[in-house]
């Protein structure tokens, strides 16, 4: 399949994952001017940042929200109903929660069990939606976790009114061809929307999102630079760049 006339929403995370850049520390300025530069750049979605990290968060993420004019702000959360409240004082657009799907986090790290993460899912996107916010799901460490179980976690959101997950690559071991058959999978027995997140450990990560795309993905998770943890994520600048080139070849082809 090419990457033709597709719609690429992008989902900049700059100020979220983004600061977890070793040595990287924004100033609340610093963000807002981040968040002015990308709004003006029509960027789809801005993930503004984690709430449930105190007051001066949460003055950042209303101060993005009072100069936005073009893109949608969302605010990042664990899977639990305090950081949904914490978001909620928020009023940002999106309320996205982050879910544990593989069985080294899920029995490993959290000392739980599929059942717990389930109880909680719906409890936390219950909270969300009765107050009236759109949610997006990001499974977290979905590249280790067995598809067939997130293909179940997709149906328990759906019936809740969740149109969107997140694919997250968390530890950076996705290739295009592995991504290829997860996005295949998930589409064609959900129909759910796909966010693609995807790090850059093996200098991957724009091939990934690419083929994401490709295989049926409306979003992309970049940050500006490629900035991120470890060794980043998907550079904002260069997706773009690529994208647009292959769009360039394809009209050309057509």
């Amino acid at each position: 399949m090419e990457l033709k006339e597709k719609v690429i929403n992008i989902v900049d995370t700059t100020l979220r994952d983004g600061e977890q850049c070793a040595g990287k520390a924004f100033s609340i300025d610093e963000k807002v001017e981040i968040a002015r530069y990308l709004d003006e750049s029509n960027i789809y979605q801005i993930e503004a940042g984690i709430p449930a990290m105190g007051d001066l968060e949460k003055e950042c993420i209303r101060r993005i929200l009072n100069i936005r004019r073009n893109s949608l702000i969302s605010t990042w959360n664990r899977m639990n109903k305090e950081d949904i409240l914490n978001s909620i004082d928020c009023k940002p657009d999106l309320i996205h929660i982050s879910v544990p799907t593989s069985d080294i986090q899920i029995y490993s790290n959290l000392g739980k069990d599929k059942t717990w993460i389930e109880k909680n899912l719906r409890e936390c996107v219950f909270l969300a939606r009765d107050n009236g916010y759109d949610v997006t799901i990001g499974f977290e460490d979905a590249s280790r976790a067995d598809v067939n179980y997130l293909i179940d976690l997709c149906h328990i959101v759906q019936k809740m009114g969740v149109k969107r997950i997140r694919y997250a690559d968390t530890v950076g071991i996705l290739m295009p061809s592995t991504v290829k058959d997860a996005v295949r999978t998930l589409i064609n027995n959900t129909g759910i929307e796909i966010e693609i997140h995807a790090h850059n450990d093996f200098g991957m990560a724009i091939p990934i999102s690419i083929e994401a795309v490709k295989c049926g993905a409306k979003y992309v998770d970049c940050t500006l630079d490629g900035i991120g943890e470890r060794a980043g994520n998907c550079n904002l600048q260069e997706f773009i760049r690529v994208s647009d080139a292959f769009l360039e070849r394809n009209r050309k082809l057509s």
